[in-house]
Order: structure tokens, then C-alpha cells, then sequence
């Protein structure tokens, strides 16, 4: 008697479909809301103060629970909080609280929880922060804390990575080894989502963007590649008229920065965060039908 094997692929390591979510007796955060997020890249969730970016962090790492649709991670849903799929799910939030202990201690605890996470990257990183994993979390400082957080996410090694506002509190440098650190821990296997106001500190490093819009529903949901081939990014002298392919210009020192259809031929341009936000917040549908985003 032969046995048959069917081992099932999943194109999308989370599928997000038809997903609505409320708060009690408050105001529906989503309705609707269909996503799909790759394995392997760096995601940027863009989008306005209150739109639910931290509530949808929260659902695809299970710590919430959709009102009705589905989130689900390989094919399994999150909700379900099962061991197999938590173990593969880092999430750090924007608020969170360490205990007075040690992070020597800390990682006796929490790190079973997660097979692939290394003590020698733990190490490597508390090091490039300035910590180590003997000093009592106590006495760290708001940032300190997040460098020792982030420290140990990393250090997890989770397929899926979801960080919310992971710069607020570091200072200047410490953003520069932050980009860093996610850069040096990116692989084919690992998928990290970054929830931020702080467009600068990251925009270099992301791969693909979901900006919601004032609805909960993505205004854009590209990667970065096909945003920097249809759209081009510049500043323009004072003087100089506007042509025909411009899309949003803002007024900046000695010029304007604009956003403008990239006409064939000229070269790429790096993206600029904060205009793409501005043109998409102005002109929703304008960028949607020329980023084909549905």
C-alpha cells in the first residue's frame, strides 16, 4: 500500500480577506479589508491618525480577532493562537513595559517560545545599542527599553516581524543602527511590517507600501519597484513651469518638491514618503489608477 503525500504552497504568508473589525460600542475600524503579504520584504503600513494600523498589527499577530473575514498565516488562521504559528510571530507595540529583571533573565523565560531565536545575535545586538544581558531592565530609559526590545525581536528570528513605531524614542544614531539592524537581519524567509509616522527613518528600507486611506481601505498596496517606475520624484527651482505630467508639487526652500509621472526613458528616482503620503491623502483615486492598486 502506497502512501501519497500532498504538501500544499502557499503563495501569501498572511491573507487577509474580507476582514471587519469593531471595538465595543465603538466605531468600525475596517470593513471589508482584503491584503495580501508576501513572504520575504520589508512592508511599510502607511496611513492618517486613527485608521487602525496598530489595531491591524494586532490582528494579524492574533492578539485581536476580526469581527467577521479571516486573517490567516499559511494558510492557518492567527486568531487561533496555536504555538506552531505564534512561534513564528514577533510583535513589538509602540507602549509596552519590561519586568526588573535582568535580560539574561528575561530570555529564560521568553525564549523557548521561539526555536530559532540566538543568544549570539541577542548579544550582537544589546552590544551595538551600548547593553548588555546582565543590566536590570529597571533602570533602562524609555529608549533603552526599545533597544532591548527590538534586540530581542530580532534576535527571535520569527518568520513575520511587526513593529509598531519601532523609532520613537532612539535617538539620532540609534535610528541609524536600527536601519541597520533590520537590514543586516533581512532574509528570503523572514517578512517584517513596519507601522510608523517617522516616513524618514525607514523609507530606504522598505519594499512594498500599504497606505490606508480615511476609509481603512488601501489607497496603495504596491511594492516600491513599480512605485519608482511610474512616478518620479524631484525638487524644482523657483521659475521653472510646471509640465504636463506633474502630479502634486509642495512649496520647499528655493523651489518645490514634486511628484510626476515618469515619462520613458528618464532615470529612476529614490522614493520620497512623504510626498507619495501627500499625493495619495489629495488625489486617492488619481494614484490608484496609475499605480493599478485595486
Amino acid at each position: 500500500m502506497q502512501c501519497t503525500i500532498t504538501l500544499i504552497h502557499y503563495n501569501n504568508m498572511i491573507e487577509i480577506k474580507n476582514l471587519s473589525f469593531s471595538y465595543p460600542n465603538r466605531y468600525r475600524v475596517f470593513n471589508d479589508l482584503s491584503i495580501s503579504i508576501d513572504k520575504g520584504g520589508i512592508y511599510g503600513l502607511l496611513g492618517p491618525n486613527g485608521q487602525g494600523k496598530s489595531t491591524l498589527l494586532y490582528l494579524i499577530s492574533g492578539l485581536l480577532r476580526p469581527t467577521s473575514g479571516s486573517v490567516t498565516m499559511n494558510g492557518t488562521s492567527t486568531g487561533k493562537r496555536l504555538p506552531s504559528t505564534l512561534s513564528e510571530i514577533f510583535i513589538v507595540p509602540e507602549e509596552f513595559s519590561l519586568p526588573a529583571i535582568t535580560m539574561k533573565e528575561y530570555c529564560c523565560i521568553n525564549a523557548p517560545f521561539y526555536p530559532k531565536f540566538s543568544i549570539d545575535e541577542l548579544t550582537e545586538n544589546l552590544k551595538a545599542f551600548g547593553l548588555d544581558t546582565d543590566t536590570n531592565m529597571a533602570s533602562f530609559s524609555m529608549g533603552q527599553k526599545k533597544k532591548a526590545f527590538l534586540s530581542f525581536a530580532l534576535a527571535c528570528n520569527t518568520s513575520l516581524l511587526l513593529l509598531d513605531e519601532p523609532t520613537n524614542g532612539l535617538d539620532i544614531s540609534s535610528k541609524a543602527d536600527f536601519r541597520r539592524f533590520i537590514a543586516s537581519h533581512m532574509t528570503e524567509d523572514r517578512t517584517i511590517m513596519v507601522s510608523t509616522h517617522q516616513i524618514h527613518d525607514v523609507e530606504l528600507l522598505l519594499d512594498h507600501i500599504i497606505m490606508l486611506g480615511k476609509d481603512g481601505q488601501p489607497v496603495i498596496d504596491c511594492p516600491v519597484s513599480i512605485i519608482t517606475d511610474k512616478l518620479c520624484f524631484e525638487t524644482k527651482a523657483n521659475g521653472n513651469e510646471p509640465s504636463a505630467t506633474e502630479l502634486f508639487s509642495r512649496p520647499t526652500f528655493g523651489g518645490s518638491d514634486i511628484v510626476s509621472v515618469r515619462a520613458a526613458g528618464l532615470p529612476e528616482t529614490e522614493i520620497n514618503l512623504e510626498l507619495l503620503y501627500e499625493l495619495a491623502a489629495a488625489k486617492p483615486s488619481v494614484i490608484k489608477e496609475i499605480l493599478k492598486t485595486n
